[in-house]
Parts: structure tokens; C-alpha cells; sequence
């Protein structure tokens, strides 16, 4: 029979062996560990001083004047930079630390978030430059259906600068080592039953209004402001033609048609 006081013995001077080795490697890695910070800290103040001189802030005063950004809250990127790298070589610092511990899993866990940051930092750019580039199309679609006199213009506006958004999001998510195929498929189904309802509804309900549009392209160089007309047995002189509509002034009142009127209605000109 084993001795049962020889093996608490020996489980406790194995026991004191590894404590022994904990602490003596204890001491070096918490240096190493307050090192790091210490650099990390003086590398942050100098970069962050060095950005402000050189006026990165300005990129970020162009996102804050989006919408989205605004919510989210004012970005400077003279901070937001000098702190990412400050949590990265930190990081490094502490594998390093953990390494000196000996301990593997711990080692693992933070060499995996070292390998993640430099993939955050990419989809984090592709967010920003795709809210930009959303944002653009957005103002354009915007200024577009101005120039067209068309009124839903701010929602058809926010339909594209979302639709893109999403789509870098995704892409971003992706570059991060994100799974996104159940995603995307969701998405894809969604934007398809959107875009459909929106075509059939938005098509049954402008129809006029296209119709009109139309009708100032086939219209717009057989009339213009001044002449003497007669539209659907009313005489008046064309005071104006917007892209929907012609008013005319029959010197007491004045009688607008819908453009769409020159193609269904006699339409007599006088010279």
C-alpha cells in the first residue's frame, strides 16, 4: 500500500515547485507588461499631436456632416487612430507577458485578438469610405429629382444610401472573418420583395405623373412661354411649363393642365 503521507508530500512539494516558477516569472512579465504600457501611452501622445498638426481632423469634419455620423457621434481621427494603435501594441506587450506566465491558452486567446485588429481596421475603412460614397449618391439622386421637380426625392435618396451601406457592411463584415452567407441571403430575398412592391405601387401611383414627364419631352419644343393656345376648348396665353404641368392665363384667372393634356386633348396654337 502507498504511503499516504509521502504522496502529500510530494503533491505538495510539486505544488510549491510551480508556485516557485509562477512567481519568479510573475515578476518579469508584469515589467514587461507595465513597459508596455508606459510606451504604448508615450507613443499615443506623440501621435496624436502629430496627427492634429497635420490636419487629419478634416477628413473627419467631412463625416460628421453626414447624417448617420451625426447620430452616431463627432469622430476625430487624430484620437481614433493614436487609440487603435494604442490597444494594438498593447496587446502585443501582452502576449508577450502571457508568454513569460506560460500560460499557452492565454497566449492564444491574445495573439488571436493581435491577428483580428489589422482586419477591424480594414472593415472599419471600408465602412467609412462606403458611408462617404453612399452619401454622395444619395445628394446626387437628391439633386437629381430636384432638377426633375420630383418630390420624393430625400426617400428615394435614403432607399439608395441605405441599399449601399448595408452592401459594405456586409463586405466589411466579411473582410473581419465574419460568416455573412446567411446574411447576404437574407438581404438578397429582402431588397428583392422591397424593390418589387416598390415598383408595383410606385409605378400604379405615378403613373400620371410619368405620363406628364413624358409629355414635357415631346412637348417642350412645339410650345413655349407667350403663345396664344387653346387646350380642351379653354384660350389662354402660356405663362409657364414646368415638367408636369402648363399654366395658362386667360386674363381674369388662370387654368392649369397637366402636361399630359397636350398628347390626350385638341390643342389648337394660334400664330
Amino acid at each position: 500500500m502507498p504511503n499516504i503521507q509521502d504522496i502529500l508530500i510530494d503533491t505538495f512539494r510539486k505544488l510549491l515547485e510551480q508556485l516557485t516558477g509562477f512567481i519568479s516569472n510573475f515578476i518579469p512579465a508584469v515589467i514587461v507588461l507595465f513597459v508596455g504600457i508606459f510606451v504604448t501611452k508615450l507613443i499615443r501622445k506623440i501621435l496624436q499631436k502629430g496627427l492634429e498638426k497635420a490636419g487629419v481632423d478634416k477628413l473627419g469634419d467631412k463625416l460628421n456632416e453626414i447624417d448617420i455620423i451625426k447620430k452616431m457621434g463627432e469622430i476625430k481621427f487624430s484620437k481614433l487612430i493614436p487609440t487603435v494603435i494604442y490597444y494594438y501594441i498593447l496587446l502585443i506587450f501582452a502576449t508577450l507577458s502571457t508568454a513569460i506566465l506560460g500560460m499557452k491558452a492565454l497566449t492564444d486567446m491574445v495573439t488571436s485578438l493581435v491577428n483580428l485588429i489589422p482586419k477591424l481596421i480594414v472593415a472599419a475603412i471600408m465602412i467609412f469610405v462606403g458611408i462617404m460614397i453612399a452619401d454622395a449618391l444619395k445628394n446626387t439622386v437628391v439633386n437629381v429629382c430636384k432638377s426633375l421637380k420630383i418630390e420624393s426625392g430625400k426617400l428615394l435618396g435614403s432607399i439608395v444610401f441605405s441599399f449601399f451601406l448595408i452592401i459594405v457592411i456586409i463586405a466589411a463584415l466579411k473582410q473581419a472573418g465574419i460568416e455573412t452567407s446567411l446574411l447576404e441571403s437574407s438581404f438578397n430575398l429582402i431588397i428583392g420583395g422591397v424593390i418589387f412592391a416598390f415598383a408595383v405601387g410606385y409605378g400604379m401611383a405615378s403613373r400620371d405623373v410619368l405620363s406628364n414627364i413624358l409629355s414635357s419631352f415631346y412637348s417642350k419644343n412645339k410650345f413655349k412661354e407667350g403663345q396664344t393656345v387653346v387646350i380642351d376648348g379653354v384660350k389662354g396665353d402660356i405663362l409657364r411649363m414646368d415638367i408636369t404641368s402648363i399654366t395658362l392665363t386667360t386674363g381674369d384667372s388662370q387654368v392649369i393642365f397637366p402636361l399630359s393634356a397636350l398628347q390626350n386633348k385638341k390643342v389648337e396654337v394660334f400664330m
